[in-house]
């Protein structure tokens, strides 16, 4: 009986699990879900006993789909940004910190302190919600705590570390390590003027290992199976969805633009980020805090369930009959909206239904997504390819199609980035795999639509 390789994305708001076979295909799927913590309007936090309950889920309800198959080794993909700190066996001393929470506002301006050419070195928007303005509030609000910790982690190194006890939980990945605000892009090391912005000593900051180095062995329902290093989420939906050039949309609670082959450059906090990929690359990213979020909100107050907003909103017309909604629910990381920007909805009259709100939901973060694409420049050619949970409606590819002025191709896999951990364990326990891939036909713009198509 053939082994299978576990690919695990642990996301903001649910931890995705699935398994495939030595060709490549997808044998079974599970998710688990969890809330956000937000004891604070500026907080977003996860304990990590809550991830590790959600992959034990998920595992649970996936290996009987396996029909007794063996499994391989597991890769784990996540969530980017954030803190977790942890003990010298990788408990971790406090809930996690998450990439929307705004804690850190204040620290931020130790970064626009450093001198210009360390600035410029990070190459990336100087945001509250990465791990080095978090480590530096935590320092000083709570010291003790700091001075407790023996390593800060990403959130998928917290959830590996549970499962590998025993094995030096002090380990992350260049995809990961590149997304904290203490990351010299232009070196491609950790920074020590960003790590001293933060206030923390050198030994705090983990070891950085390749994504499919074998990190340990994990004991999952009795059996001894390897878990590879991982790597951050969005550079594995690039791996998955075998995207080199053109454009990949993610439309997840957030939603990400990336383009590949990017080379890194010295930049002054600059719109768009820059961001080591799983295999020893580069690439582009203009990232949204409020994608499916935003949409999971409108669907709430318009008392649907959040499947049912795009069927409401397909009973409106394109343009919504005037009303315009804007999606920044917890503000940006500037380039697109800012960080004190809202949300709301603009453009109402007397004739506004309930599905003209559903509609203008959908299309303003459609057209957020669109000016993101502009944050990267380039040429306006190449594929898109859209992958993420939000992209599973027609309205919605539809629509992105038409914002963009470009054909989209929905690659419709329930979570690109678990499939990209699970390559990564193949490569590295030797057993390669390319997932297998059906995309959807694309979708052209409505103005370029033949009648054939209609």
């Amino acid at each position: 009986m053939t082994a299978v390789l576990l690919g695990a994305d642990l996301g903001t708001s649910g931890l995705k699990l699935v398994a495939l076979d030595g060709d490549g295909r997808l044998v079974a799927e599970t998710e688990a879900g969890y809330p956000v913590e937000r004891p604070a309007p500026d907080r977003a936090e996860c304990a990590v006993a809550t991830w590790r309950q959600a992959f034990d889920d998920a595992l649970a309800r996936l290996l009987p789909a396996l029909g007794g198959r063996p499994v391989a080794a597991l890769g784990l993909s996540g969530q980017m940004h954030g803190a977790v700190l942890v003990d010298a066996a990788g408990t971790a001393l406090a809930p996690a910190v998450l990439w929307p929470d705004r804690r850190a506002t204040a620290e931020v301006a130790r970064w626009r302190a450093l001198p210009a050419a360390d600035r410029a070195a990070l190459a990336n928007p100087l945001v509250p919600g990465m791990t080095g303005p978090v480590l530096a509030w935590l320092a000083a609000h709570q010291p003790d705590l700091v001075a407790r910790a023996a390593a800060v982690l990403l959130p998928k190194d917290a959830l590996r570390a549970t499962l590998l006890p025993g094995a030096d939980p002090r380990v992350t990945d260049r995809s990961d390590a590149s997304a904290t605000l203490l990351w010299d892009v232009v070196a491609d090391g950790w920074s020590g003027a960003a790590r001293a912005a933060a206030g923390v000593p050198a030994g705090l900051l983990p070891a950085v290992r390749q994504s499919a180095e074998v990190a340990g062995v994990a004991v999952l329902s009795g059996a001894e199976v390897p878990v590879v290093v991982g790597g951050a989420d969005t550079p594995l939906a690039l791996l998955a969805a075998g995207t080199t050039d053109g454009l990949l949309v993610n439309l997840g609670t957030g939603a990400q633009v990336l383009r590949p082959g990017r080379e890194p450059v010295p930049a002054d906090d600059p719109p768009v980020h820059a961001y080591a990929d799983t295999g020893g690359g580069w690439y582009a990213m203009a990232a949204l805090q409020n994608g499916g979020s935003a949409w999971t909100w409108a669907a709430g107050v318009l008392g649907v369930a959040p499947g049912e907003l795009f069927e409401l909103a397909a009973q409106s017309p394109p343009g919504a009959g005037g009303a315009v909604f804007a999606p920044f629910l917890t503000g940006e990381r500037g380039g697109v909206a800012g960080p004190d920007d809202r949300a709301g909805w603009t453009g109402l009259t007397a004739a506004t239904t309930r599905a003209d709100l559903a509609r203008a939901a959908v299309e303003g973060v459609l057209t957020a997504v669109a000016a993101a694409v502009g944050l990267l420049g380039g040429p306006g050619d190449g594929p898109v390819v859209l992958t993420g949970g939000g992209g599973r409606s027609p309205l919605v590819r539809q629509g992105l199609a038409d914002a963009l002025g470009r054909p989209v191709t929905h690659l419709p896999l329930r979570s690109a980035s678990a499939v990209g951990a699970a390559v990564l364990a193949g490569r590295g326990t030797g057993t390669p795999v390319e997932p297998r891939r059906t995309p959807e036909p694309p979708v052209a713009p409505a103005e370029r639509r033949g009648r054939g198509d209609r």
